[in-house]
């Protein structure tokens, strides 16, 4: 799938409607130090300094689901306790999650606490209830469950093994989804899959698969071996397995398999590195994404949250800054104007400036690399804006320019000064200026910032333009002489 084809799913993120209904949790991170040990036991003291609560479990992938832009209509089961005003206080500063918690005051808010000492986790302690929700509760879930099928698109099944989620309730959700025609995505956490008879998609880690199948799952072959033995058996029609530094693995029932190979470039935190994934699966299927694209997105949205502190979360903007930076080094990447002016606008999301040049990078030489190095280091992205081939001839002559624009954009999206081409058909650039609106305009010294195209624009905006040096004797006709002299001798 092109480039900016992704762009346009991830565009489509906004549109989605998710109904994430399973175990709710309150994660809570003490943080502290250790400088002595105890003198009452050798143990060490922790001094803490300060203490942070997050959603956890389902309440964690509807979160997901709403940083992505999307909008999560999210069911589960709390105590009447502390934990769960809370969590009900964290979750009220996500407008675009629709909260739906049934109270049952004869079992805990699940509460995890993690203590964490110079980025490292030292110790968990849990309160929680495994015991299967009854009676009343599950009357009330399974109600609140069938209407808000009518309201949205696709289903998230968060089971983390606390008892929202038991064999009766599980058959009834995906039963009921199944009959309104939605698809339903499972976070699995049950030592047998056959529980979730009947979902679309199984998530689970590779422990998870391993322990279901009763299978070895390390190498891919194994992890598909498995997989395979559990779509014989019926349960659903894919099965997308997370495997930790291997990235992730998707088999389905047609056949189809695919290794995505793992872009996290640090691993900070792994804690709900699986309901990123989940949700960023579900939003991308409700968009209408097939499954080997939804798994990359999803690997990417995992690749950045682990490098984040807590149980964090991913945006759109993120994902889209992450898809450019694996995509342009290489296979080369070049953007249609209307596709890099929504990469823009993600970019300055995130609070990045944006600088801008053009030329015709007809023969790439030391002074093109000079500017475009020089132009990165005005800004957080540089977007490079290239002269079609038509525009080329008419500025230089017949015999330009040597290399087509495709093969020029190829060269130029392998170098990471850059991070967007825009190929353009007039004679100047100052169309894409006007839509782009950079930060920083960028051309040689041999102009002045008169001379500059759109130069008056972007101050105008309170932005600015640099000149960049040059480097001296280089210059693509000059190349071109050479080599027209050489053949010649």
């Amino acid at each position: 799938m092109s480039d900016e084809a992704l762009l346009d799913i991830v565009d489509s993120f906004q549109h989605a409607r998710v109904l994430v209904f399973g175990d709710v949790m309150l994660d809570r991170f003490i943080y502290g130090s250790i400088e002595r040990m105890s003198p009452e036991a050798p143990v060490p003291v922790m001094t803490i300094e300060r203490m942070a609560d997050m959603p956890g479990g389902a309440a964690n992938v509807a979160r997901n689901v709403a940083a992505l832009g999307a909008h999560a209509v999210l069911l589960g089961v709390v105590g009447g306790d502390e934990a769960a005003v809370k969590l009900r206080e964290q979750l009220a500063e996500t407008p675009s999650i629709g909260v739906r918690l049934i109270e049952d005051g004869s079992r805990p808010t699940t509460l995890k606490t993690r203590h964490m000492v110079d980025r490292q986790q030292m110790l968990r302690t849990d309160v929680e209830s495994r015991v299967p929700i009854s009676g009343e509760t599950v009357v009330a879930a399974l109600a609140q469950f069938r209407a808000a099928l009518a309201t949205t698109d696709i289903v998230i099944l968060s089971d983390y093994g606390k008892g929202a989620l038991s064999d009766a309730v599980t058959a009834e959700a995906i039963g009921a989804a199944r009959q309104a025609g939605k698809h339903v995505l499972v976070d699995p956490k049950s030592r047998s899959f056959l529980k979730y008879a009947g979902a679309t998609v199984l998530t689970p880690n590779r422990q998870e698969l391993q322990s279901a199948s009763g299978r070895e799952c390390c190498s891919d072959e194994q992890v598909v071996a498995a997989s395979s033995e559990i779509l014989g058996q019926g349960i659903c029609s894919t099965i997308v397995v997370t495997r930790g530094k291997d990235g992730m693995t998707f088999v389905s029932a047609d056949g189809s398999v695919g290794h995505i190979r793992t872009i996290a470039s640090e691993v900070f935190e792994v804690t709900g590195a699986g309901d990123t994934a989940v949700a960023a699966m579900a939003v991308g299927l409700a968009g209408g994404a097939e499954m080997s694209t939804v798994v990359r997105l999803a690997n990417m949205a995992a690749g950045i949250v682990v490098g984040k502190q807590g149980t964090a979360t991913v945006t759109a903007g993120e994902i889209i800054s992450r898809l450019a930076g694996e995509e342009y080094h290489p296979p080369a990447t070049r953007f249609s104007l209307d596709s890099v002016r929504r990469l823009a606008g993600h970019w300055r999301a995130l609070g990045l400036r944006i600088a801008f040049t053009n030329g015709c990078f007809d023969l790439l030489h030391p002074g093109h690399i000079s500017l475009l190095n020089q132009a990165k280091q005005t800004a957080d992205r540089l977007i490079v804006g290239l002269n079609s081939d038509a525009s080329v001839r008419r500025l230089k002559g017949a015999g330009r320019p040597v290399q087509t624009s495709a093969a020029r954009a190829t060269v130029l999206t392998s170098l990471r000064a850059v991070d967007a081409v825009v190929i353009f058909e007039e004679d100047t650039p100052l169309a894409l200026i006007d839509a782009l609106e950079p930060d920083v305009l960028v051309k040689g010294a041999d102009y002045t910032v008169e001379s500059v195209v759109g130069a008056d624009r972007v101050l105008r905006r309170g932005g600015k333009v640099v000149l960049a040096e040059l480097v001296p004797a280089q210059s693509t006709t000059s190349t071109i002489n050479r080599i027209a002299v050489a053949g010649k001798a």
